[in-house]
């Protein structure tokens, strides 16, 4: 089994038996899982609707997520 972010983000949503499938799909990352729509679901093998509408909801939170710190940024300077 894949231990990746993409698997913790699963895992919290309860959905970890997905893990390996989004990998094999190339959803290995969550800025990649952002644009997860209905057609990638269907060639992931998530058929379970309530499953769909969880990762649909946790997309949607995702995406909120980057609206609110799209005002932030930093640099990563050396430190004297």
């Amino acid at each position: 089994m894949c231990t990746n972010i993409v698997y913790e983000w699963l895992k919290t949503l309860q959905l970890p038996q997905y893990a390996e499938s989004f990998v094999d799909n190339g959803y290995d990352d969550l800025e990649v899982c952002k644009q997860i729509g209905d057609p990638d679901l269907d060639a992931i093998g998530v058929a379970v609707p309530h499953h769909r509408r969880r990762i649909h909801e946790a997309v949607r939170r995702l995406k909120e997520a980057d609206e609110t710190a799209a005002g932030l940024y930093f640099t990563l300077e050396p430190q004297p």
